[in-house]
C-alpha cells in the first residue's frame, strides 16, 4: 500500500513568501499493494493513514525546516535542513561551576571533537560561502538554531559573571537583549558590584550584550542543547578561525571553508594533540599576534589618510602604509604556510623540528667551562658522593664552575663548547626536544635505570645532535605517545655508551655525513627500525642489544652513483626478537640502472662477475631480481641447511650481510665507471672509484627474528 499525505505550508509562511507556496509530501509505501494505487491516498481510511505514518515516525518539523529550494536543485550551501531528530538527540553534559557564587551550572561544550566542529561548520554554519558572505551565513544559521527568547544564560566578562534572562536575539549583530535576574546572582573578580550598578551598566549598553559572552544555563529538557552548541560554535569560530583581515582577502571567489576554516581547524587540533613541534607552535602564536598588531596599525593609518590630499604628510603616510602592507602580507604568507598541513611539514616543520643546520655557540665568551648539575632534589649524602666520585677527580681545577638546573633541557640549552652536564638520579619528564649543537658531554650519575628522561610531547623529536663531538652516557630515554624518532644524528659525531632507549616510533637515525658510535647500549620498542643508517654516514655498533623492533638495523639505499659509501662497523651485537629482519638492506630494483652505455668488454666482464657472484652465494643474480618490482630476499642460514642446532647459528648472518654489502658496493663502482665513460671522460679516475666501504661485521648474534637474520628489499 502506498499513500501520500499532503500538507501545505503554515499560513504565516505562505504570507511571507507570497507565490513561493510549497507542499510537503510524505510517501508511505507497502510491498503488499501495487504501485498504481499510490495516488489514492485521499481515499484511505483514517486508521490506515495513522498506522502507516507511525511506521516512519515523522516528527513535527519546526518552521525553519520549511525552506524553499532553488529551482536548479543544487543548493549545497550547507545551512539548510537541520533535522529535528538531530536537534533532539543531542545530549550535552553538565559543566559544574567550581566557584561559590551561587550561579547555576552551564552546558559542557568545550569538549567537542574535530569532526563535530568540522561537520557543524561545513554542513550547517558556513557551507560553501565566500569570505564576504560569512556574516550572512552565520546569521542565517543562528536564526534557525538559537531560541529567540525565554532562556537564561551567564554573561561572562573579565571582572564578573552574572545570570541574565535573554528576551531577544539579534543574529545579524550577534547580540542578545537581556534582563537582570532578580535577585541578582553574580560572581566578581577584583571588584564589588551591587544590583544598582549592574542595572546601570545594562542600561548603558541598551541591555544588549554579545552572544560570544553568553553561556546557556544547563537544562535537562534538551530544549536548549542546540542553542548552547550554536553559541559554542560561534565562540570557537571567532576565537580560533576568523581573522580580522579575512574579509579583505583578495581570494573572495573561493570557498572560505576549504581555504581557511578546514586548515585552521586541523591545526588547532594538531596543536591540542601535541602533533606540532613546540617551537613551531610558539612561532605560530607569535606571528599571529604580530600580524594582528600590524593589521590594527595599518588599518588605523589607512583610515587617517585623505585620498584627495596632496600634502607632504599624507605622502609620507602613504609610503609608510605601503611598507606596512608588504610586512603584513609577509606575515600572512607565513601563517598560511603553518596552517597548511603539507606546507607546514615541508617548509615550517623542518625548520622547527631540528631538520636544519644548527650553528654552534662555540666557546664561552668569558672563557672557562661549566659543569651543569641537573637534579630536582638531592640528599646531603648524594651530594657528598657526587663531589667525591665525580667533581673532585675530574673537574676540580679553576677552569670549571658549577651551575644547578632542575630540567635537563635547560641545562643543555645553557651549554657552550666543552661544557659537561651531569644528571643526578631521578625521573625527568620533558615536553620539548633536547637539541645538542655544541661539543659537550651529557652523562648520568648512576645506572641508566636510575637516571631516566621521558618525553611526552608528540610533536618534537627526543634528542637531536648536530655538535662536532658529543657524548651521551649512563642515561635512559623513554618515549611516550611519540610520532618522531628517539634520537637523530643530523651532523657531527655522537658517541653513546651504556644508554637505554625505550622507543615509541623510530629508533636511532644516522643521517648522511653524520657519525654514530654506540657501545653497550640497549634499544627496544621501535615500530620501525631500531637503527637507520643513511648513505654517506659512519656507524659503529659494538656490544649493543637491539630487540623487539619491527626491523633491527635498516641500511638505506646507497647504490646510486651520487651517494657516498657508508662505513659500517657491527661487532658483538645481539639482535633478537624483531618482528621482521635483524638487518635489512634497501636498494633500487629498477632494471633501468643496468641499461647504461658501456664498452662491450666491460659489459661482458660485468655479467661474468655477477654470474660468479651468484654461484658463490647461491643467490639470484641482480638481473633476475629486477624482473619483479618489489622483492624481499632472506639469507638462508647455512646451519639450517645442514641441520645444525640453533646455538651454533647466531653468527651466520654476519657473512650474509658482508657479502651483500660488498656486492652492492662493487655494483656501484661499475655504475660509476660506466657513467663516467658515457659522459665522455677519456679515462675514469681509478683513485675515485677505488674507495671501498669499510666493513667490519663479525661476532653478532641473531636470534628469533621473525623473517631471519638478513634480508634485501628491492624497490
Amino acid at each position: 500500500m502506498s499513500q501520500e499525505v499532503v500538507s501545505s505550508k503554515p499560513e504565516e509562511m505562505r504570507d511571507a513568501e507570497g507565490e513561493n507556496n510549497v507542499e510537503v509530501v510524505i510517501k508511505v509505501t507497502s510491498e503488499t499493494e501495487d504501485s498504481h494505487q499510490s495516488h489514492d491516498a485521499d481515499q484511505q481510511r483514517p486508521g490506515e493513514t495513522e498506522n502507516n505514518c507511525d511506521e516512519i515516525k515523522p516528527t513535527c518539523p519546526p518552521k525553519e525546516l520549511f525552506q524553499v529550494e532553488d529551482d536548479d536543485g543544487d543548493d549545497d550551501s550547507g545551512t539548510h535542513y537541520i533535522n529535528s531528530d538531530e536537534r533532539l538527540c543531542t545530549q550535552l553534559l553538565r559543566a559544574e561551576r567550581t566557584a561559590n557564587g551561587g550561579l547555576p551550572d552551564t552546558f559542557q561544550t568545550d569538549h567537542l571533537l574535530y569532526y563535530e566542529r568540522f561537520k557543524a561548520y561545513q554542513d550547517y554554519m558556513l557551507g560553501d560561502c565566500k569570505t564576504s558572505e560569512v556574516e550572512a551565513f552565520t546569521a542565517e544559521y543562528l536564526e534557525k538554531v538559537v531560541e529567540p527568547c525565554d532562556w537564561q544564560a551567564i554573561w561572562h566578562t573579565s571582572v564578573f559573571d552574572v545570570l541574565v534572562d535573554v528576551v531577544d536575539v539579534d543574529c545579524k549583530e550577534l547580540k542578545a537583549k537581556v534582563e537582570l535576574v532578580q535577585p541578582m546572582q553574580c560572581e566578581t573578580r577584583g571588584c564589588e558590584l551591587n544590583e544598582e550598578s549592574m542595572k546601570a551598566l545594562l542600561e548603558a549598553t541598551l541591555h544588549k550584550v554579545p552572544l560570544l559572552d553568553l553561556s546557556v544555563t544547563f537544562d535537562e529538557s534538551g530544549d536548549f542543547d542546540q542553542t548552547a552548541l550554536a553559541l559554542e560554535h560561534l565562540r570557537f569560530f571567532y576565537k580560533h578561525i576568523w581573522r580580522k583581515w579575512d574579509e579583505e582577502d583578495e581570494d573572495d571567489d573561493f570557498d572560505y571553508f576549504v581555504r581557511c576554516v578546514e586548515p585552521r581547524l586541523r591545526l588547532y587540533y594538531d596543536i591540542l594533540e601535541d602533533r606540532v613541534p613546540a617551537g613551531l607552535v610558539a612561532e605560530y602564536h607569535s606571528v599571529l599576534t604580530l600580524c594582528s598588531e600590524k593589521f590594527q596599525e595599518f588599518s588605523s593609518l589607512r583610515s587617517d589618510l585623505n585620498s584627495d590630499s596632496e600634502s607632504e604628510q599624507d605622502n609620507v603616510s602613504m609610503v609608510q602604509g605601503l611598507c606596512m602592507y608588504e610586512q603584513l602580507e609577509a606575515l600572512k604568507r607565513k601563517l598560511r604556510i603553518i596552517e597548511n598541513p603539507l606546507l607546514r611539514y615541508v617548509l615550517g616543520y623542518k625548520v622547527n623540528s631540528g631538520q636544519q643546520s644548527y650553528s654552534a655557540k662555540g666557546l664561552r665568551p668569558a672563557g672557562g667551562r661549566v659543569v651543569h648539575l641537573v637534579s630536582a632534589s638531592a640528599t646531603v649524602q648524594q651530594l657528598q658522593s657526587l663531589i667525591t666520585d665525580k667533581l673532585m677527580p675530574h673537574y676540580s681545577n679553576e677552569e670549571f664552575e658549577v651551575q644547578f638546573h632542575s630540567d635537563p633541557v635547560l641545562a643543555v640549552n645553557a651549554c657552550y663548547e666543552g661544557d659537561v652536564v651531569i644528571v643526578c638520579p631521578g625521573i625527568y619528564s620533558i615536553t620539548s626536544s633536547i637539541s645538542i649543537v655544541d661539543s659537550i658531554e651529557v652523562e648520568g650519575y648512576g645506572l641508566p635505570d636510575e637516571v631516566v628522561i621521558e618525553k611526552r610531547n608528540k610533536g618534537d623529536a627526543f634528542v637531536e645532535s648536530t655538535g662536532a663531538n658529543v657524548k651521551l652516557s649512563n642515561l635512559k630515554f623513554i618515549q611516550r605517545d611519540a610520532i618522531e624518532g628517539i634520537l637523530c644524528v643530523r651532523q657531527g659525531k655522537l658517541e653513546m655508551e651504556n644508554c637505554v632507549m625505550q622507543c615509541e616510533t623510530i629508533g636511532v637515525i644516522v643521517r648522511s655525513a653524520a657519525q654514530l658510535t654506540m657501545n653497550m647500549c640497549d634499544l627496544y620498542g621501535s615500530k620501525g627500525a631500531g637503527v637507520e643508517i643513511y648513505p654517506g654516514s659512519v656507524c659503529s655498533l659494538v656490544g649493543n642489544g637491539i630487540h623487539h623492533c619491527k626491523e633491527g638495523i635498516l641500511i638505506k639505499d646507497f647504490a646510486d652513483e651520487l651517494d657516498v659509501m657508508p662505513k659500517i662497523t657491527m661487532v658483538n651485537n645481539v639482535i633478537h626478537n624483531n618482528q621482521c629482519y635483524g638487518v635489512i638492506l634497501v636498494k633500487p630494483g629498477d632494471a633501468k640502472v643496468e641499461d647504461l652505455p658501456a664498452e662491450p668488454n666491460a659489459a661482458d666482464d660485468s655479467e661474468m662477475e655477477e654470474k660468479e657472484e651468484s654461484e658463490d652465494t647461491g643467490e639470484k643474480t641482480e638481473a633476475n631480481m629486477y624482473d619483479v618490482p618489489v622483492i624481499v630476499v632472506e639469507e638462508e642460514c647455512p646451519a639450517i641447511r645442514h641441520g645444525h642446532s640453533d646455538t651454533l647459528d647466531f653468527t651466520e648472518g654476519n657473512d650474509a650481510i658482508k657479502q651483500e654489502l660488498v656486492a652492492t658496493s662493487a655494483k656501484k663502482h661499475r655504475l660509476q665507471k660506466s657513467r663516467m665513460k658515457a659522459l665522455g671522460a677519456m679515462q675514469a679516475d681509478e683513485s675515485l672509484l677505488s674507495q671501498e666501504m669499510f666493513i667490519s661485521i663479525h661476532g653478532n648474534q641473531f636470534k628469533h627474528n621473525g623473517k631471519g637474520s638478513f634480508g634485501t628489499f628491492l624497490y
